[in-house]
């Protein structure tokens, strides 16, 4: 899948799950319930043990069909390259690393790196990011992307952290491209309740859908 058609189908869907798991198991599970719950786009944390095996793992089950597979918590090019190799087709990160921008770049993979003011937003953009994260997201709200927004109205924005089924809409409304969702995505896992990863997901996708008037 070419990275156009990468950006092109997060932003159609509006969602990025961001599995963050104690073992490749319940990784795996929880990919399968947001997929199930419409959410493709999955981002896989190298927070997560072994991450890389776990995106190799989900490459050969899924076809690119049925997941747009990332990888999450991105530091450096070298774990950049190791993530695309094992089949990621976007990378995140919490803040800019402009090597990583660079060598995602290079292979003309999805990049998406973090930032917390305007001129980082401006940072990430003058090293060649797609989408920027605003990461922490709890720590300013929605109106965060209409203030970013106001002197940059082509910044292509994902907030990621403190987005819930309650403020997708209001974040959207913002001006938000994409939302990042973790926690309040995934708690299910914590209990075993993988059925309520995929009602959450629905929810999810249906507010984005209304925010959007579709």
């Amino acid at each position: 899948m070419k990275k156009e058609q990468v950006i092109t189908r997060i932003r159609d869907t509006g969602l990025v799950a961001v599995v963050r798991a104690e073992n490749e198991d319940s990784a795996v599970r929880i990919t399968e319930a947001c997929l199930k719950g419409g959410v493709p786009a999955i981002e896989i944390t190298f927070t997560v043990p072994g991450a890389h095996k776990v995106i190799e793992a989900l490459a050969t089950r899924f076809n690119e069909k049925e997941i747009i597979l990332g990888a999450g918590t991105v530091l450096d090019p070298e774990t950049a390259r190791i993530a695309i190799l094992s089949g990621a087709k976007y990378v995140v990160s919490p803040s800019l690393n402009v090597e990583t921008v660079k060598l995602c770049n290079r292979y003309r993979v999805a990049c998406m790196p973090g930032a917390m003011t305007i001129r980082e937003v401006v940072e990430c953009m003058e090293a060649g990011a797609d989408i920027v994260k605003v990461f922490p997201g709890e720590l300013f709200g929605p109106q965060i992307i209409k203030a970013i927004k106001g002197p940059l109205p082509q910044a292509e924005i994902m907030p990621t952290g403190g987005v819930t089924v309650e403020n997708a809409a209001e974040w959207i409304k913002a001006g938000a491209v994409a939302l990042g969702a973790g926690g309040s995505l995934t708690a299910g896992a914590k209990t075993g309740d993988y059925d309520k990863i995929t009602e959450t997901a629905k929810r999810f996708i249906e507010k984005i859908r209304e925010a959007r008037g579709q």
